[in-house]
């Protein structure tokens, strides 16, 4: 098992997910997508842990006291490996900036005449002020826990499909249809553990309200099913 630290979208962003998804899901049966109820951004990855380490609730509280809620919004589509500038939407400037609201231009794929572009992860991007700074924030009070939080760029994003090995994406990237636009204000801050199998993958075992300690310190275990 392992724990990482995240935020939910609204329903309204998941309502916008889902319809792009329908529209590109045919376009490679060898694509696995994820479930609507297991979409979520990742704040900071913890690693693998059975309990909640010694000392990092405390820590993850300290950085949180007086931190506003987030507005926050979706952005373009994109992969791991990130897609080149020209194989962007026009104007986009990658997840955490806006985005155009335009679509992926139409390119052919290896199956035509124009350049392909394989993947292993298919996603959409999120953006939103201070939304970088939160992450640097959590993660500097797990590592000062204990916790071994490697450093890496904090690229923010919701997965929608994966592929193993890559995959030619361009005709999925295309369907997915325009930018996604949807808005919500993140005010929980969820600690998920996430087990291998089973179908509620994902549980939320602590959360904390934005502001902090503004409201309860405890909410409701969350799971996805």
């Amino acid at each position: 098992m392992s724990l990482f630290l995240a935020l939910w979208p609204s329903d309204e962003a998941r309502d916008q997910l889902a319809r792009a998804v329908r529209a590109a899901r045919p376009s490679d049966p060898e694509l696995r997508w994820t479930p609507a109820q297991e979409w979520h951004l990742t704040l900071v990855f913890l690693g693998a842990a059975g309990e909640t380490p010694s000392g990092l609730s405390a820590a993850l509280e300290r950085a949180l006291v007086g931190r506003p809620a987030l507005d926050l919004a979706l952005d373009d589509w994109d992969t791991f490996p990130q897609r080149p500038p020209e194989l962007r939407s026009s104007g986009g400037n990658g997840p955490g900036q806006r985005s155009s609201r335009g679509g992926v231009p139409k390119r052919r794929t290896s199956r035509g005449n124009g350049p392909e572009h394989r993947a292993s992860v298919v996603w959409a991007g999120v953006r939103g002020e201070g939304l970088r700074e939160l992450a640097d924030s959590l993660a500097e009070a797990a590592r000062a826990a204990g916790v071994p939080v490697p450093s890496r760029p904090f690229v923010p994003h919701v997965t929608l499909a994966r592929a193993r090995p890559s995959r030619d994406v361009t005709d999925t990237l295309r369907l997915l249809g325009p930018a996604p636009t949807a808005g919500w204000r993140a005010d929980r801050i969820h600690l998920v553990q996430s087990r291998p199998a089973g179908p509620d993958r994902y549980r939320t075992v602590r959360t904390w309200g934005l502001p902090w300690g503004s409201e309860s310190q405890r909410d409701p275990e969350r799971g996805t099913s």
